[in-house]
């Protein structure tokens, strides 16, 4: 039984068949992380094959091409007339191939590198679709190079209201010196990230994980094998099922782990640069960024893995790397049509856009448009917010780089630390009927190991007499 195409799918659909009759040859077609692009791209080879044309599809990674393999027969495409494979091997062969009238590549913001131009350059008469949610790469080169047109998928938040992707909440927590952050080869080193992630962070994972979204299933983002072997240590230690799993775990090891998570008999999945593209996990109710990253594909696809939609779900997305600081939130508009664009071609902008405003409530730590507060409260918690108080902070959000002076932002935690241990100083010799202040209340349970919910349920008590 061949899948019912969404109404946003067969819109795309109709859009890349436009664009072809007014003479595109090489069309990049935008579809957001969770939104069937392996569907679409099926059936725009079942019509292709059923016409007589030769497809081509190809992708880089391994359990991908198992799925793409599993829908395009389902969506009953002429596989005699249909290569499947990854790049690497294809473009091996590419001298072998029979000559197809399509190619559909996937996650083709990477397509610009040598192994996809050999395949390309090959055919130079077939039609190219390139799927991506994310056409834009790190380097300076982009997909104008390679592409004549581009057809923009519909937006989050039109997904989101109209209810094909989950709504969610977003905590960004901070555990992270971000100004030790340094580039290498397209994203942030190794080693950069071991000195600017807090040791501390793998208690952080659980406590707020049990805070903001107890009992959901969930999907941890770390930077090393080391790390997400912590992280599932302290999980266990927490009486909560969690696995580690990494690319050196063996294939039946792997595969078992992901069908008892997608069975719900495994609460937590701890992954390293496994998760990203293409994995069918439907499931997750809860996304936590353990790893910072500087490429927005991998931020979406990390922080939109729990957005496939069930009645009633908010996902739950937990940010102790501060990733919203390069990117803002997951459903932040962007400008596609000019991300394509080799950079030193773009047209010069007097006023750069940074999208809209995001306020981060001091209390909660939710993380959230500015126009989303209401009466003056945080949307997440209901705290009030008052900004001479500094009980929120508006975060100022760029595309390609972090604008705020990081440094600066770390000697203003170093300062803010050394405050919180005064006042915990000050609170060690006192009973709870001695606290006034919700800092003090704070400090107070943490310094007694009380759950974080003690000392709200204590200040807001005192307030009601």
């Amino acid at each position: 039984m061949v899948f019912r195409l969404r109404s946003y799918q067969r819109k795309t659909i109709d859009n890349v068949l436009n664009s072809m009759r007014q003479g595109h040859k090489r069309i990049i077609v935008q579809q957001p992380p969770r939104t069937g692009k392996t569907v679409i791209m099926a059936e725009i080879a079942r019509k292709a094959t059923d016409k007589g044309n030769r497809v081509m599809f190809i992708i880089h990674r391994k359990e991908v091409l198992v799925q793409a393999k599993a829908t395009f027969r389902k969506q009953d495409v002429n596989m005699n007339l249909a290569t499947l494979g990854m790049v690497q091997t294809l473009t091996r062969r590419v001298n072998k191939l029979d000559e197809p009238q399509l190619i559909l590549i996937d996650e083709a913001h990477h397509a610009i590198s040598n192994s996809y131009r050999r395949i390309i350059d090959a055919f130079p008469n077939a039609y190219i679709l390139y799927f991506t949610a994310t056409p834009i790469r790190t380097g300076h080169d982009q997909l104008d190079q390679i592409a004549d047109d581009i057809i923009v998928g519909k937006s989050i938040k039109w997904l989101t209201q109209h209810h094909f992707l989950a709504p969610f909440h977003y905590y960004g927590l901070g555990d992270i010196d971000r100004s030790k952050l340094r580039k290498a080869h397209g994203d942030y080193s190794s080693d950069s990230m071991n000195e600017a992630i807090s040791r501390q962070i793998y208690g952080h994972i659980v406590d707020q994980y049990q805070r903001l979204a107890k009992g959901k299933q969930a999907v941890v983002y770390c930077h090393s094998i080391a790390s997400a072997k912590e992280v599932t240590k302290k999980f266990h230690e927490a009486g909560i099922t969690a696995e580690e799993i990494d690319g050196g775990t063996d294939k039946k090891v792997r595969d078992k782990l992901v069908q008892q998570f997608r069975d719900q008999q495994l609460t937590i999945l701890v992954n390293v640069n496994l998760f990203t593209e293409g994995v069918d996990l439907p499931n997750v109710d809860c996304v936590i960024m353990a790893r910072p990253t500087s490429s927005l594909a991998l931020y979406l696809q990390f922080s939109m893995r729990c957005l496939n939609p069930r009645k009633g779900k908010t996902a739950i997305i937990i940010d102790h790397v501060d990733n919203f600081l390069n990117f803002g939130l997951p459903n932040n508009d962007r400008n596609w049509s000019e991300a394509i664009i080799t950079k030193n071609k773009r047209k010069a902008k007097s006023n750069t856009d940074n999208g809209p405003a995001i306020a981060q409530c001091n209390y909660c730590f939710g993380t959230f448009y500015r126009d989303q507060i209401t009466d003056g409260c945080c949307p997440l918690c209901g705290h009030e917010l008052k900004k001479e108080n500094k009980d929120y902070k508006i975060v100022n959000v760029d595309l390609q780089e972090i604008k705020e002076n990081q440094a600066v932002k770390h000697r203003k935690q170093m300062v803010n630390k050394i405050l919180e241990d005064q006042v915990m100083a000050n609170v060690a010799d006192k009973t709870p009927g001695q606290l006034t202040t919700l800092k003090e209340l704070q400090a107070y349970a943490k310094l007694h190991n009380y759950s974080p919910g003690w000392a709200w349920y204590q200040f807001k008590n005192r307030r009601k007499h």
